[in-house]
């Protein structure tokens, strides 16, 4: 019988839904043909196998040959499936064991000369093939990046003669190893990568509410004049937020995997900081393409979403944070494909008070008009900005604090510590961070007394803010209880998270 089954992965969004590669022979003229859904990738890999079956000094038959890429109604692309259609077609000839197929699962792109080059996804593959208890064998340069899941049985090949050597029992592939911890650990700190807080002179208020936004996965605004440490601030958040854990650093791994950004072995463990820049297309900045890839939302998965100067973002760009600020991931739909993407991410902006940057500053240097000010302001929407926990005005530092030689303040180290224990009261409690509680969770763990929701409501009504606004002020007075080690969120809680909806309303203006 002229028929082989090979295993393989296919690649949507993030996850890798199984294919099942057939293979068979029959009489008529010669030629390949390619069912199954195939992109233009998979369509041309009918001439990278056949030349690189011949290269390697093996006979490509001068039959009809039929490859099936079942399921049918799955899109298939790229370079993924040459190595196991060689192996079928090799198999169907009978130069493979047929039976020595069953237990295994291939991915991999062929050169012409029959050697093994990288494929995007292989992660995501090495965690489904885990749990099907196969092994799965990959080009060489993928190797590494497959034995970062413990569970999966992996060889790295590099070329289709070693693999076929290896099925035949005449060779082995050597088995995929994963790198050596180093300064991926997940007990990084931030003085390991010289992004220390101590470094950051003055702004006490900020230091504090980037601790609370680090200890409940808030979003967070900085406000105010240039030169005023709004970007050092935020680059030292990732040092402070507690370690990934080995599950959610898989999750944001396999997204650079998908996305074809390569893995750093030496940081996969630390959570990722993306910082695009303000001429960033919706694309660009929330995922998609003809064919879906994840955009910089994605990427930052389990960690942190800067954008600076946050109003010179196109206001349409903006707009497409809201929805998956809420849910945590994004949908993305085109004609012939739909994909979804984690986008758990924590988001930190940054902006100036006023188009010149200096309204409010004691200088007095401000030259903006009120119209010019609510216009650069309108930029960013009050949608948005209602998602936004903790918006904090971040003044101008005297210069006298800046010319002292002692250190500026706690070490990342030292508020990493209160971070953590914050952290881990929240997951003992409700199993998540403060940040994703739900209403229900909200009455539970965060009540109030009758004088407390009375001052909440008094407080949000002048600030004309909205009852999502409520909610989250209650969250972020929950985190602060939790950095203090109370058991109820008291009145001095409730104030301190109040305040932190007032930086675009007063501190500044």
């Amino acid at each position: 019988m002229s028929l082989a089954i090979v295993h393989s992965r296919a690649q949507e969004g993030v996850s890798a839904p199984p294919v099942t590669v057939e293979v068979h022979l029959s009489g008529g003229l010669p030629g390949t043909s390619i069912v199954g859904l195939p992109e233009a990738a998979v369509k041309e890999a009918r001439d990278r196998v056949r030349v690189a079956i011949q290269n390697a000094q093996l006979e490509y038959p001068a039959r009809r040959v039929t490859v099936s890429l079942a399921p049918a109604d799955l899109p298939k692309d790229g370079g993924r499936f040459d190595l196991p259609i060689a192996l079928g077609i090799l198999a169907a000839q009978g130069h493979l064991p047929k039976e020595a197929l069953a237990q295994y699962e291939f991915l991999g792109e062929l050169a012409l000369s029959g050697e093994l080059r990288p494929v995007t996804g292989v992660l995501p593959a090495a965690i489904k093939v885990a749990k099907t208890g196969r092994t799965l064998i990959v080009p060489r340069d993928n190797g590494a990046e497959a034995a970062l899941v413990g569970e999966v049985s992996a060889h790295g090949a590099a070329s289709l003669l070693d693999v076929c050597a290896f099925l035949r029992g005449a060779a082995q592939l050597p088995v995929a190893v994963a790198p050596t911890p180093g300064a991926g650990d997940a007990s990084i700190d931030a003085s390991r990568l010289d992004l220390d807080l101590a470094e950051v002179r003055g702004q006490p208020h900020a230091r504090r509410a980037l601790e609370i936004a680090a200890a409940g996965n808030h979003h967070a605004l900085f406000v105010g004049p240039p030169g005023t440490g709004k970007t050092m601030l935020a680059s030292r958040l990732p040092g402070i937020l507690p370690p990934l854990t080995e599950a959610e650093a898989l999750e944001a791994a396999a997204i650079r995997s998908v996305a074809g950004c390569g893995i750093d072995f030496h940081t996969w463990k630390m959570r990722p900081f993306r910082a695009p820049h303000h001429t960033a297309s919706a694309v660009a900045l929330v995922g998609g393409g003809s064919v879906p890839r994840p955009g910089e939302i994605s990427l930052a998965h389990r960690g942190v979403l800067f954008l600076d100067e946050l109003p010179e973002f196109d206001r349409r760009v903006l707009e497409v944070l809201r929805e998956p600020l809420e849910s945590g991931h994004i949908a993305i739909s085109r004609a012939a494909r739909q994909a979804e993407f984690p986008a758990a991410f924590q988001l930190v902006a940054a902006m100036n008070p006023c188009p010149c940057g200096y309204a409010g500053d004691p200088s007095g240097r401000c030259v903006c008009t009120p119209e010019a000010i609510r216009r650069y302001r309108a930029r960013v929407s009050g949608p948005l900005l209602d998602r936004i926990d903790l918006q904090i005005a971040v003044p101008r530092v005297p210069l006298a604090e800046l010319g002292d030689a002692a250190p500026g303040g706690e070490t990342s180290a030292v508020v990493r510590a209160r971070v953590v224990a914050a952290r881990e009261r929240q997951l003992q409690r409700a199993g998540r961070a403060n940040s994703r509680l739900s209403n229900r969770e909200i009455q539970r763990d965060c009540a109030l007394t009758s004088t407390d929701r009375s001052l909440l409501e008094r407080a949000l009504d002048k600030l004309g803010l909205s009852a999502r606004a409520y909610h989250r002020v209650l969250r972020v007075a929950r985190t602060i209880a939790d950095l203090d080690g109370a058991e109820r969120v008291a009145t001095a809680h409730l104030t301190e998270a109040i305040q932190y909806r007032r930086a675009l309303g007063c501190a500044v203006c």
